[in-house]
This record gives C-alpha cells, structure tokens and sequence, in this order.
C-alpha cells in the first residue's frame, strides 16, 4: 500500500508540474498590497495531497503569495497545526486578523472560496469614445 501511495503521489506532483496554471497578472501596486495582505496567512500542507495541490493551485492562479508549511516534513509545522487548528488535517489555512487573531480554515474549497472572495482580481473596464 505505502507503494501505491508514493506512486500516486509522484503522478499527481508530476502533473501539477506539467499542468501548472498562471497566475494573473495585476499592477505592482495592487500587487504589492496583496502579497502585504497575505503576509498574514500560512497554509498547512502535504506536498502530494491532492486537496493541498487544489489550493495551491488556486492560489497560483490568483498570484498569491501565501506561506505553505510542509506538516509531514516539519515537526514545528505539525506542533503548530496541532495547537493551533485542533486537528492533524491538511489543508488547513492560518489566518491571521489585523487585530491578532487567529482562525483555522479546514477543507479545500473553503480555502478556495475564502481566497477569491477576498482576493478577486480587479475587473478592468475599457472605454470607447
């Protein structure tokens, strides 16, 4: 079983490499204060977990700078979940408030839903004359 777990895990990193999205593209200001932003949040992650390679899919096509934490690999990473969020679940999104506070999100599509709602790219309007 550990055989097929690594296999799959290989595909799906190798098609995630192969397949990579692209990211938006935003004027350096707008830009700026969005990476100011999510300075504020870390996600917590397996590398090859297909719901982890979800969100950060979604946050590759949004242009968000967003920490990710390896939960397998970094035993501080795993306290820090632990502590923090209740559960040994990935993803899990740490989101820091401007007043300190903190929030766990579980579950990818929260995640997603979260990070389009407060990070949709600005819709650009033309004028013809």
């Amino acid at each position: 079983m550990a055989i097929i777990r690594k296999i799959l895990g290989l595909l799906i990193l190798f098609f995630n490499w192969v397949f990579t999205p692209r990211g938006i593209k935003r004027d350096a200001d707008i830009q700026a204060t969005i990476d100011e932003q999510t300075g504020k949040l870390a996600l917590y992650q397996y590398a090859a977990c297909p719901f982890c390679v979800k969100v950060r899919r979604a946050m590759k096509r949004q242009s968000l700078n967003i920490e990710t934490r390896d939960v397998k690999r970094c035993n501080t990473a795993r306290e820090q979940l632990l502590a923090g969020g209740g559960d040994l679940k990935v993803p899990c999104l740490r989101i820091e408030d401007k007043d300190g506070s903190v929030n766990w999100m579980y579950e990818s599509s929260d995640i997603i839903n979260y990070l389009e709602s407060n990070f949709v790219a600005p819709v650009r309007t033309t004028t013809t004359a």
